[in-house]
């Protein structure tokens, strides 16, 4: 099968792990890089071998890519996203998709109007860890999913950011931060979500900063940084999320668990894609672990280019799609909707849940 030229705009703190993987899935080919720093982009390209740095102008004019992987700040996302769909390029983006739902559809429209695919992070859904989750799910091994709990208790990034301004700007704070992975996931085992009501605040006006870089200065907080809700789901589910960086203290909230009519489905850290996969069914005292699923249990961001690179050569639907991450947007948004309106919000968007990984092909092979 033809490899897929792919090319990286945003050579930060996320690139290095999508650098490397990109050169162990055998339909990428990873051909140029590009960031506003030309010097961080030409280290980035010296460590990973890549032949070719860029402005991001000159990327985007480039005939040979067909792939533009967007690890831009999320306030870029969608300008970022919708240059390379202008320029013919199909886009997959870090989370979130766009900052705005208006953006978001945007971003969908164009690439549908030019015949392009949109693929988003997280991708993390299609480790081991997940996965496995999802096999006992599918197979029914807690029964009928009624219910599930998703925690996700932080104090914040300015303790260790060197850069954490944006986290506390329009597009941060913890839901758009970390609130992709939880909701993905739960999207994956659960399916898609009917309605949301939420809860938001902040516990602080301003944070300082405390890890090296910029020791000292202050950051204005101009986003809620304590969201609660509630999910209920088009199969009748019904979830309860926190995400928060007002928890000044170590939480022993499990990440995320499904109830079931027989039992109860431990699952791991979202923002993984390893283990552990644990359940504990009716009647039973002690937590059994599931073996994880022959696949990906290490950090293998990346993946979802791969399997977005798969599905453009063969026509096939990829599974971290635009209109999964859409569907999450919207969701995200619709918790601090419900907050500021004191009323539930009905979901206008959709998402099959994505098809599980097969499992009988070679590592970094995603098509037979």
């Amino acid at each position: 099968m033809k490899k897929v030229k792919v090319g990286i705009i945003g050579c930060g703190k996320i690139s290095g792990i999508y650098m490397e993987n990109c050169h162990k899935f055998d339909i990428l080919e990873l051909w140029a890089c590009a960031d506003i720093d030309r010097a961080r982009a030409e280290e980035q390209a010296a460590k990973y071998q890549i032949p070719n740095v860029y402005t991001t102008e000159e990327l985007l004019a480039d005939p040979e890519i067909e792939l533009v992987i967007n690890l831009t700040i999320p306030a870029q996302h969608a300008a970022i996203n919708l240059a390379a769909l202008e320029a013919g390029k199909h886009v997959y983006v870090e989370k979130p998709l766009a900052v705005t739902r208006e953006e978001g559809l945007k971003v969908l429209e164009t690439a549908k109007a030019k015949g392009l695919l949109v693929g988003c992070a997280p991708e993390t859904f299609l480790g081991a860890g997940i996965q496995t989750a999802l096999k006992l799910v599918r197979e029914g091994r807690i029964g009928k999913p009624v219910a599930a709990t998703a925690f996700m208790m932080s104090r914040g990034h300015e303790h260790w950011h060197p850069d954490p301004e944006f986290y506390y700007a329009a597009g941060g704070g913890p839901m758009f931060d970390m609130g992709p992975y939880y909701l993905t996931a739960l999207v994956q085992l659960l399916g898609p979500i009917r309605s949301v009501a939420g809860m938001t605040g902040a516990a602080l006006a301003e944070r300082t900063i405390t890890s090296e870089k910029k020791y000292g200065q202050k950051v204005p907080v101009d986003i809620p940084t304590h969201v609660a809700g509630l999910l209920q789901f088009q199969e009748g589910a019904i979830g309860t999320i926190i995400t928060s960086f007002d928890i000044f203290g170590d939480s022993d909230l499990p990440r995320i668990e499904i109830y079931g009519t027989q039992g109860i489905l431990s699952v791991p850290d979202p923002n993984t894609f390893g283990g552990p996969v644990l359940y504990r069914l009716t009647g039973e005292s002690e937590w059994t672990e599931e073996p994880l699923l022959p696949g990906y249990s290490e950090n293998t961001r990346g993946i979802g280019p791969a399997d977005m690179a798969y599905a453009i050569r063969s026509g096939r639907a990829h599974r971290a799609s635009g209109e999964l991450a859409y569907h999450v947007l919207e969701a995200m948004w619709a918790f601090h909707d419900s907050s500021d309106e004191g009323k539930f919000y009905q979901m206008r968007s959709t998402s099959d849940a994505p098809r599980p990984l097969p499992l009988d092909l070679p590592a970094y092979t995603l098509d037979s």
